[in-house]
C-alpha cells in the first residue's frame, strides 16, 4: 500500500470528497472496532487528537481508566469502496491506542503485535512475513435478513458455475479488494458446500494483520449486497469440513534475504527454519488457546476433515500441523495449519512469532518429519512416536494456555489476563448452555 503524509491524507480527502472517516482498531477478541468522525476532523485525528471511551470494549480497561486516544497509521488510509452515501466517500484509518499520558496501551492487540516484532527485530532479523489462507462459509439470509444455515451452493473445490452459485459474489469481493489496493492471488471453491477461500499477497505481519482484518470487512459487505451471509465460524456446520487459515511464515534477516532458505540443507531448510520449527512444535499446545479461541474451533479440529491435530511437521503430509510448501528460495515458509479464522490476527501471529523465536534464541531441534497418514494410528502408537494432540477443547486449550511462559509474555499480563477471564467465561457459558444436540438426544427417551 501506499505511503502517506499528513498532507498528502488532507488533499487527498478533499479531491475525493471524504465526508466520513472511521478510525479502526481492533479489540481482544480479533473483533474490528471504529470511531466514526465526520471529513471536517480528520485533521484532528491525523493529530492523535480523537479520544474514546475503551471501558466500553471487551477486554480493554475499567471504567475509571475509560480516555483513550486513537493514533492513525498514516500508511493505512484508503477509502472505501463498498459503502455508498448519500453526501461522499468514506475514509480508513487503522489505529494504534495510546493512554492520556502518551503511552502505547499495553492492550491493544496490534501494540502486542509491535512490541514481539522489536524483540525479532533486536535478535538481527529484518521481517516477520506472513500470507494466510482464510476460508468462510456463504449462507442464505431469511425474507428478515438474518443469516440462515442454508447452502447458496453444492458446490466443491475448484468447481465452477453453475455448481460454484457463488462465483459473482467472490468475483466482485476480488475486485473490490483490488479497489482498495490488494494484491490478490487466488480464489475458488473450498471443499464443502459453500465454503469458499479467497487468498492475497504475503506481507510483513503487522501490515498483514490490518490487511487481514479489511478484508473480513470487505467480505461480510459484498456478500450482504448478495443476499448471503458470510461467516468466518470454523465449524458452523458438522460432518463436513470446517474453515481453516493456513499461515505461512517466514522470517528474513536485515537484507531481506529469506532466513529460512538453505540450499544445502535438509529440504532447502536453514538451521534456523528447523530451531523456528523446534519452537512452533514446543509451543504449539501453549498457544492453540489464541490461535483457536472459541468453543467451535475445536468441533474442526477433530480427524476426518483434513484439519490438524497432531502437533509434528513434515514436507508430505498434510495431516501434520505444521507442512513445508515445495517451493523454495525466496518462498521457503513454514505452512502453520491448525489456525482458524476466529483468531485475532494480531494476537495469535504475536504468539506465533514468540515461539519460533524462542526456538531460535534456545537453538532447540527440531523432531524428525512424519510421513504417515497420523488419523490412522492409535493414541499410543502417536504418543510412543513423540507425537501430542492439540488440545481438544477450549477449557484444555486455557489450561495449557495459562501454564505457558512463552506466549504469557508474548501477550502482555494484561492481555493474558484479560483473554483467560474472557475465554473462561466463553467456556462456562457453553458448559451450562442445553443443546439442540442434547435435546434431541434424550428428551424423548428419557
Amino acid at each position: 500500500m501506499a505511503t502517506w503524509t499528513k498532507e498528502a491524507i488532507l488533499k487527498n480527502a478533499k479531491e475525493e470528497n471524504v465526508k466520513y472517516v472511521r478510525l479502526c482498531f481492533t479489540d481482544i477478541n480479533g473483533v474490528i472496532k471504529n470511531v466514526e468522525i465526520p471529513g471536517n476532523k480528520l485533521e484532528e485525528a491525523l493529530d492523535n487528537e480523537v479520544m474514546f471511551d475503551g471501558s466500553s470494549i471487551d477486554g480493554f480497561v475499567r471504567i475509571q481508566e475509560a480516555d483513550m486516544y486513537l493514533y492513525p497509521d498514516y500508511d493505512s488510509w484508503l477509502i472505501s469502496s463498498w459503502e455508498q452515501t448519500t453526501y461522499g466517500k468514506v475514509g480508513i484509518l487503522i489505529c494504534d491506542i495510546y493512554l492520556p499520558n502518551g503511552e502505547p496501551f499495553e492492550g491493544d492487540p496490534r501494540y502486542v503485535l509491535k512490541r514481539n516484532v522489536e524483540k525479532m527485530k533486536s535478535l538481527g532479523f529484518g521481517a516477520f512475513n506472513v500470507g494466510v489462507e482464510p476460508e468462510f462459509f456463504l449462507f442464505k439470509l431469511d425474507a428478515n435478513g438474518e443469516p440462515t444455515l442454508d447452502f447458496n451452493d453444492n458446490g466443491g473445490y475448484f468447481d465452477l458455475a453453475p455448481v460454484d452459485g457463488a462465483e459473482d459474489c467472490r468475483r466482485d469481493i476480488v475486485l473490490e479488494l483490488e479497489k482498495i489496493g490488494f494484491t490478490m492471488e487466488a480464489a475458488h471453491h473450498e471443499v464443502a458446500p459453500g465454503q469458499h477461500e479467497i487468498n492475497f499477497e504475503y506481507n510483513d505481519v503487522v501490515r498483514l494483520s490490518d490487511n487481514l482484518q479489511l478484508f473480513k470487512l470487505v467480505i461480510k459487505n459484498v456478500a450482504k449486497r448478495h443476499g448471503l451471509h458470510a461467516t468466518f465460524m470454523p465449524k458452523p456446520i458438522s460432518e463436513i469440513n470446517g474453515s481453516g487459515m493456513h499461515t505461512n511464515c517466514s522470517l528474513s534477516d536485515k537484507d531481506g534475504n529469506n532466513a529460512f532458505y538453505d540450499p544445502k540443507g535438509e529440504i532447502g531448510l536453514s538451521d534456523v527454519a528447523k530451531q523456528w520449527i523446534a519452537g512452533i512444535m514446543k509451543n504449539a499446545r501453549g498457544f492453540t488457546a489464541v490461535t483457536n479461541p472459541t468453543v467451535n474451533s475445536y468441533k474442526r479440529l477433530v480427524p476426518g476433515y483434513e484439519a490438524p491435530c497432531y502437533v509434528s511437521w513434515s514436507d508430505a503430509n498434510r495431516s501434520a500441523m505444521i507442512r513445508i510448501p515445495a517451493k523454495k528460495g525466496r518462498a521457503t515458509r513454514t505452512e502453520i495449519r491448525s489456525v482458524d479464522p476466529s483468531a485475532n490476527p494480531y494476537l495469535a501471529l504475536a504468539a506465533i512469532l514468540a515461539s519460533g523465536l524462542e526456538g531460535i534464541e534456545k537453538k532447540l531441534e527440531a523432531t524428525d518429519r512424519v510421513y504417515i497418514n497420523l488419523y490412522e494410528l492409535s493414541r499410543d502408537d502417536r504418543e510412543a512416536m513423540g507425537i501430542v494432540n492439540l488440545p481438544e477443547n477450549l477449557k484444555d486449550a486455557v489450561k495449557e494456555l495459562k501454564k505457558n511462559d512463552v506466549v504469557k509474555e508474548a501477550l502482555g499480563a494484561h492481555v493474558f489476563e484479560k483473554f483467560i477471564e474472557a475465554k473462561q467465561q466463553e467456556w462456562d457459558d457453553f458448559r451450562t448452555s442445553v443443546t439442540e444436540w442434547e435435546i434431541k438426544r434424550y428428551l424423548k427417551v428419557m
